[in-house]
């Protein structure tokens, strides 16, 4: 048997994904800037994912970016949006658990001259919206928050967040990394207060290459790419029509009876707790989210020795973040949470997806079993 526990890091491409990419590669392939039908055809693509993923937020089609993922699409934002808005001030607010694809973008921006500060999280990796609130300054520009933390699924109060960064000061751009949160929650940017939120594709059964941008109508943002004018002047470059199409497609196909999917997705998820919480020498740092199970293992040294051992026998997880992968060190959110030092490299991720069963989690939780019992014999001797 196969259990693929490894969904925060990429999913299978669903099937009505697969066949409208292929249908827009292989019959539709025009050149939305083309002036000719198959280019005007291509271009109806592209419209139709905007009001997809539209509806799904309740924004408006026009406030949708399409870019290359997640990454481009949180680099856009801090990138972009501290360039545009830096005559206001050029002072920063994250946190400390955010992803790389945020915490390296800001770091660019502190050799620019910005002042980056970076809010503490509690043992559940949660911000304190006091120490949010004493963090903003008159030059403050730009608050960064994920909703979903990629590691440990601790779901931040973005909503809460949003209302009291614009109370303060109804200028400063609020940014949402929801690269793990789209989807699998539901998202209302515009009663949220926020102006800039990121999405991935291969993250909802989309393809990989491929996410968006939500930008609120009238917040300015400086393009990262110059060249044709494509997407308004915003994002230059040859749309990728097969990608977009496939995203728009990944995104109805998630808020289709959106309840129903998120309520077998903590069942499965629950059903994998449950059995894990019977086993000795655990340590569960799993937040709210309804996909993200983060697990420690006492007496495991290196939790990649574990991992390949669950590989062997068909059960696939990872040690953390799979883009921290290609440059691996201790977690920061592991270790902004406090977990205690002999479990920072002993800790897993097994993450799930709508396409994931009872029957994994459960055999899951039994190789896991028997392959820490293996192992903890093997240290004894």
């Amino acid at each position: 048997m196969e259990a693929y526990l490894d969904n925060a890091a990429t999913t299978r491409v669903a099937e009505e994904v697969r066949n409208i990419i292929n249908q827009v590669m292989d019959v539709d392939y025009g050149n939305p800037s083309s002036r000719h039908q198959k280019g005007l055809t291509a271009g109806q693509y592209i419209k139709k994912a905007q009001e997809q993923i539209g509806k799904t937020l309740k924004v408006e089609p026009k406030e949708i970016l399409f870019t290359s993922g997640g990454t481009e699409s949180n680099n856009m934002a801090l990138i972009g949006g501290a360039l545009a808005n830096q005559r206001r001030g050029k002072h920063i607010i994250s946190t400390r658990i955010e992803h790389a694809s945020v915490y390296n973008p800001l770091l660019y921006l502190q050799e620019l001259g910005y002042e980056i500060t970076f809010l503490n999280v509690n043992r559940q990796g949660m911000v304190d919206l006091e120490e949010l609130r004493q963090a903003i300054r008159p030059d403050t520009i730009l608050v960064s928050v994920m909703m979903v933390n990629n590691e440990i699924g601790a779901i931040e109060p973005v909503e809460e967040i949003g209302r009291l960064v614009k109370a303060v000061n109804p200028n400063i751009l609020f940014h949402v990394d929801a690269i793990q949160a789209y989807g699998k929650l539901k998202i209302y940017p515009g009663r949220w207060n926020i102006d800039l939120l990121s999405v991935s594709g291969h993250k909802i059964h989309g393809p990989k290459g491929i996410g968006f941008l939500y930008i609120r109508d009238k917040v300015k943002v400086k393009p990262l790419l110059y060249g044709g004018g494509q997407q308004k002047d915003m994002r230059s470059g040859t749309e990728n029509v097969p990608g977009i199409a496939g995203l728009g497609a990944a995104a109805k196909l998630m808020y289709t009876n959106h309840t129903e999917k998120q309520m077998q997705l903590q069942r499965v998820r629950q059903v994998f707790l449950d059995g894990i919480h019977q086993l000795d020498g655990i340590t569960d740092n799993s937040g709210e989210a309804p996909h993200i199970a983060s697990i420690s293992f006492q007496g495991i040294q290196k939790g990649e020795v574990l991992l390949h051992a669950l590989e062997a026998r068909g059960v696939y997880c990872s040690s953390g973040s799979a883009c921290s992968s290609n440059h691996p060190a201790i977690s920061g959110t592991l270790s902004a949470i406090g977990l205690e030092e002999e479990l920072l490299q002993a800790t897993l991720r097994f993450s799930f997806s709508i396409d994931s069963t009872v029957e994994e989690a459960e055999y899951a939780v039994q190789v896991i079993r028997e392959e820490l019992d293996k192992y903890r014999q093997f240290i004894k001797r």
